[in-house]
Formats: C-alpha cells, structure tokens, sequence
C-alpha cells in the first residue's frame, strides 16, 4: 500500500509542479489553487510513506518519478522537445526507480539500550 501512496503522491508532485509553473508567481487563482491543495495532499502521503519506506529510498523514487512524469507531461503537451536522448534518459531515471523497488531494504540494527556502551568487550587477561 505504501508503495501505491509513494507513487500517487509522485504524481501529484508532478501536478503542484506545474501548476506552480502556470500560476505566474502566484497571480492566476486557477493553477495557483491547484498547487496549493496538490502540494498539501502530496506531502501528506509522502509523509504517510514514510512510516512505511526507508526516507532514503522513498526520497529518490519520489523526486525520480515526479521528475519523469514532469519531464514527459512537458513533452506531451509540446513544452519540451521529444528527443531520442531526452527519452533515453528518462527511461535511466525509471530503471533506477525501478531498482530501488526491487532490492530489499537492508532491516535497521535496534537502537543500543540507555546506558550500555557500544564498543567491543576485551577479554580479560590472565
């Protein structure tokens, strides 16, 4: 489930980002509302995720997936140019994004207890 939120709330950082585009320094009502209820929701879920996601790989596949998604809606409606290389690239940041779902997140050590101390016991010597 967390993972479906991450990418949900990737998408909405792709709407918030341009609508923040489109709301000319704040001055168009339409887009700058847009951006203000998708940047809110948005960072609620990512914050959801990560009580579910390690920060570090929750963070690299939300700002890779948004950057995709934002980089191909450019394209789609004719902001950006369609190149091979353009494409190319893309496709490298969804392989990483891809790959960071796919290996497994390494379990946390837990946290030593109050009052022992971390360093390696000597034996003592006879």
């Amino acid at each position: 489930m967390a993972w479906l939120v991450l990418f949900v709330s990737a998408a909405l950082e792709t709407v918030w980002a341009t609508a923040l585009g489109a709301s000319d320094g704040f001055t168009v009502p339409g887009p700058t509302a847009l951006f203000a209820v998708t940047i809110v929701v948005s960072l609620v879920a990512f914050g959801y995720v990560l009580q579910h996601i390690p920060i570090s790989t929750a963070y690299a596949v939300w700002t890779g997936t948004g950057a995709a998604l934002t980089v191909l809606w450019g394209m789609a409606t004719g902001a950006e140019p369609v190149t091979f290389l353009r494409l190319l690239f893309i496709a490298g940041i969804v392989g990483c994004v891809v790959g960071l779902k796919l290996v497994p997140a390494r379990p946390v050590a837990p946290a030593p207890e109050p009052g022992t101390s971390t360093a390696p016991q000597q034996s003592p010597r006879a």
